[in-house]
């Protein structure tokens, strides 16, 4: 691996000497500030080489978000076909310009950085020369600390390696656990802003819930991974998160996905500001609508005693318009009298008494 990355071990190390000389004129050579503070600007230096990255990201995480009724769709249309779901897959991100991977450019990018930033660090833990570090100022980085934390010690080195360190094990796990905690809390925090303010409300598909899963699954990962990180890569890490965090918040805030909590915010400021003109016709309808739903009246609930009570005074009623009724169908319902005084039976309704044979002829 050192053969594959060792451009990148030279590259690492060499921005790093180059912050150390800036920073060093106001802290010191052996300080660990001047150390910490050239290993931030090493990752504000490459996250801004990263932003032509992070913006084809936005781009491919919104198609995505759009696309996912219609990848449902083929998914359910062929579910028994894996190879046509697939072709139709293919087809459908042909059509539309989306790169499934762009999502994870960024990350992809950053991480042989990440990679050759912990090797360096590694080997200056271990008294090694790496790229254009050598002698002294390995010696001054193996030994700076931050908050009394050398930056090459980790959460579990044993108190023997921190004493290597001229350091104590206690300072070391102390400030360790304080910076993952910062790190995992950030890393919630940049996944839940997305979630809860820059996601299409009107569709609801299988993607959103599985930026909820990642919003939990991130920071348990980095909590996991972090105590054998050495503290400059926690630096690293931190300050890379807290940097991804504000660009996410100034993307929100400048160009929110369509359909989002966010943009429903940035539209209604802007027709504050008289920015956004509106249809006087959806204007009057939308104030129609609101006036109706502040005017509508909702029943009372009454207590279950009165809803009993209310059935009780209803019962007599119904039973004597019954007895009512049976009365009135006893006195209409019988036949007419006859001339000897019995009663003549009443013809069914709509039939006709049949004829003899001699009276029809």
């Amino acid at each position: 691996m050192d053969s594959i990355l060792g451009p990148l071990y030279t590259a690492v190390s060499w921005i790093i000497v180059q912050f150390h000389k800036l920073y060093s004129i106001p802290f010191g050579e052996a300080s660990g500030w001047s150390w910490g503070l050239s290993i931030m600007s090493l990752v504000i230096v490459i996250r801004i080489a990263l932003i032509p990255l992070f913006v084809k990201q936005i781009k491919s995480t919104r198609n995505m978000q759009a696309l996912q009724p219609k990848m449902k769709a083929i998914q359910e249309r062929y579910k028994s076909d894996r190879q046509r779901q697939s072709e139709e897959m293919m087809k459908l991100y042909k059509e539309t310009g989306t790169n499934p991977l762009s999502s994870c450019l960024p990350i992809l990018a950053q991480s042989p950085f990440f990679i050759a930033l912990y090797q360096v660090l590694n080997k200056i833990a271990n008294d090694q020369n790496v790229g254009v570090m050598k002698g002294d100022l390995v010696e001054q980085a193996r030994t700076a600390k931050i908050f009394g934390a050398p930056i090459a010690a980790s959460f579990m080195d044993t108190a023997a390696e921190v004493r290597d360190l001229a350091a104590n094990l206690t300072d070391v796990r102390v400030v360790t656990v304080i910076m993952i905690l910062l790190m995992s809390a950030s890393q919630f925090f940049t996944q839940r802003q997305l979630m809860t303010k820059n996601v299409d409300l009107t569709v609801k598909t299988p993607f959103m819930q599985q930026q909820k899963m990642l919003m939990y699954i991130f920071p348990v990962m980095f909590a996991v991974f972090g105590i054998n990180f050495p503290v400059g890569v926690l630096v690293y890490w931190l300050t890379t998160n807290v940097w991804t965090l504000g660009q996410q918040m100034y993307v929100i805030k400048r160009n929110p996905t369509p359909g989002s909590i966010a943009f429903q915010q940035r539209q209604d400021k802007l027709r504050a500001k008289g920015k956004i003109k509106e249809d006087p016709a959806e204007v009057e309808a939308k104030r129609a609508v609101e006036e109706a739903r502040a005017n509508r009246t909702q029943p009372k609930r009454q207590s279950k005693s009165r809803r009993s009570s209310a059935g009780a005074q209803q019962q007599p009623a119904v039973k004597k318009t019954a007895g009512a009724t049976k009365a009135a169908g006893g006195q209409g319902g019988g036949g007419q009298k006859s001339a000897s005084g019995g009663r003549k039976p009443q013809q069914a309704h709509g039939k006709k008494k049949p004829q003899s044979a001699k009276t029809k002829k």
